[in-house]
């Protein structure tokens, strides 16, 4: 066991006593889907003293193209992804500690465990549970790095509180058409960039070597072979409602995106914090990308159909999603083909 580091030890930024801060680091890694299961891998390889990681779904078929983790066993038998995770993460590290959470994470969950952790990976689905990381990150002063990837293009950042931009700060430089893995795919060698950067940082900060951080948004496309990258020191917002004013809007009430199971229906209603007026010709263009069906609109509202669901979005912002009570579900349908 003493051998099992050896050879990053060798690596003289990190050396011996990198190793023992790794060791006595705890990482929390909110989602393990793509992101999440391979950077929860190369962490507990690396010799993190404690991984935390959390995640609402089970494994499909789907996922075994990029997320590494899983086997064809964990679909047969509906194994949530942070168990599955879990237990080939125990396989390959025994030595370390891993805290598996099956749950929908939000605000209140979040501020809960970030007050625990050195250092936040970002490995979500959506940008509402990554701008309430945000805030809770500013908030507790605790590192973050953003990780996103869709089709064949990937970015990532690191977040240090009170030295960088946040992502507040950075939003205007990040594209968001609405795609997402549901609905143009997902190459896993583009996961795999993105997870080779956010594990690299994360290894200069838990091991005291900031100075070696990018300080650079890094933006590419594997299959178009084109790489940016942004300075991001200039970027900071004295203005920042979050981290120059510290009014983590993402946190109240009114942000926060709401959820009821309307009774008798087999319905589940969602409703956005920010109260933004659907596109409908932007929806509609993005559903015909998808296995969608029966699109429809009117002044009112548009509707369409996946798989065996119906799902309803109205101009107010609220969504609803037909043949289920489940709330989790019903999310990963929103988030998956909805939200912006």
């Amino acid at each position: 066991m003493d051998k099992r580091y050896h050879r990053q030890e060798l690596f003289q930024q990190i050396g011996v006593n990198g190793q023992k801060q790794l060791a006595d680091s705890h990482v929390l890694i909110v989602g393990v889907g793509a992101l999440g299961s391979s950077s929860s891998e190369m962490l507990a390889r690396a010799g993190v003293g404690k991984l935390t990681i959390a995640d609402r779904d089970y494994v499909e078929l789907t996922n075994l193209q990029r997320q590494h983790l899983f086997t064809e066993r964990d679909v047969e038998e509906k194994i949530p992804k942070a168990i599955a995770a879990k237990n080939r993460l125990v396989e390959i590290n025994s030595t370390i500690d891993i805290d598996a959470i099956i749950a929908d994470i939000g605000a209140d969950e979040l501020e809960e465990l970030i007050q625990q952790v050195d250092l936040v990976i970002d490995a979500t689905d959506n940008f509402d549970t990554r701008l309430v990381i945000n805030d809770l990150a500013i908030k507790y002063a605790v590192p973050w790095i953003y990780g996103g990837c869709v089709s064949s293009y990937g970015i990532t950042f690191t977040v240090i509180p009170n030295k960088t931009p946040c992502l507040q700060c950075l939003l205007e430089h990040i594209p968001n058409d609405g795609e997402t893995c549901d609905t143009v795919g997902i190459l896993s060698p583009a996961v795999q960039m993105v997870v080779a950067h956010q594990v690299s940082e994360a290894l200069k900060i838990l091991t005291g070597n900031e100075e070696a951080l990018s300080k650079q948004l890094i933006a590419f496309d594997v299959w178009k072979n084109q790489t940016m990258s942004i300075r991001v020191d200039q970027l900071k917002k004295v203005d920042c409602v979050t981290c120059a004013k510290k009014q983590y809007p993402y946190l109240t009430y009114e942000a926060k995106l709401k959820t009821t199971v309307l009774c008798g229906r087999n319905t589940v209603q969602i409703r956005t914090g920010n109260r933004s007026t659907p596109n409908f010709e932007d929806l509609a263009r993005r559903l015909e990308k998808t296995l969608a069906h029966n699109v429809s609109n009117n002044n009112f509202l548009l509707s369409f159909e996946i798989n065996s669901y119906r799902i309803v979005v109205f101009k107010d912002g609220r969504t609803f999603i037909h043949g289920t009570n489940n709330i989790t579900e019903a999310k990963k349908l929103y988030y998956g083909y909805v939200s912006l």
